[in-house]
């Protein structure tokens, strides 16, 4: 995906998108391959499959949720910063918090903060059942299972807010999900399937409603969720 397409397909999703957007954009990705070469961010590495992969693919999110609204996020297991780095960008005014257990990465994203002079966003190094704070809406991409990360993220969503996860094939995943969803009181509000532009591979969304405060006893130790998942 060049340029002139990203910029043309980010418009067909209702974004606003200019030449100072497109420059963060441009130094982020720069940032990005220039740290790969001896930290671990990613696999994909080519400025075409990086601007379809990664950064359009990040805001494909504005399916199901509308940012133009203050709203306070999670991105958990960030990794080198998608979504959460990419929603920032083309949304100042969300308010995000970015989450992840590999410090190097959270020394990445300070740097990305700091060079393209983000604010409202900070980087954390954490696990994500440890960290202790509510927001209106945590969003996660290509990290662990559903019926996993609800359970790790349960804490972190206030009453009414909202999981939103991006994924591939989602069906056998929300098969398996179905009783975690019950046991913890949520709520599948939306689900979207499309095809990623050009490469025309399987993309999911889903938006998963918290109805109540859930118990305490939630989430329990990393290793009992994996073991036997809700």
């Amino acid at each position: 995906m060049d340029k002139e397409l990203f910029i043309k397909e980010v418009k067909k999703l209702g974004i606003d998108i200019d030449d100072s957007k497109l420059e963060k954009l441009d130094k982020y990705y720069k940032m990005l391959i220039e740290t790969n070469r001896h930290t671990n961010l990613t696999r994909i590495t080519e400025e075409s499959d990086v601007y379809l992969k990664h950064f359009y693919d990040s805001l494909t999110i504005v399916k199901v949720i509308d940012f133009k609204e203050n709203l306070d996020i999670i991105d958990i297991g960030t990794g080198a910063g998608f979504p959460g780095i990419i929603l920032k960008i083309m949304f100042p005014n969300l308010k995000i918090t970015l989450l992840d257990s590999l410090n190097k990465r959270i020394e990445f994203l300070n740097s990305v903060i700091k060079n393209l002079d983000l604010k409202d966003i900070i980087a954390v190094h954490d696990r994500i059942e440890n960290y202790n704070k509510e927001f209106d809406i945590v969003v996660s991409r290509a990290v662990a299972k559903t019926n996993i990360l609800l359970e790790l993220s349960c804490q972190l969503v206030k009453t009414n807010g909202y999981f939103i996860f991006l994924k591939g094939n989602i069906k056998e995943e929300l098969e398996e999900a179905e009783s975690t969803i019950k046991t913890l009181n949520l709520k599948l509000e939306q689900k979207e399937e499309f095809m990623l532009p050009i490469e025309n591979s399987n993309r999911a969304i889903i938006k998963i409603k918290k109805l109540s405060e859930i118990d305490k006893k939630y989430p329990r130790n990393f290793a009992k969720i994996k073991e036997k998942p809700l």
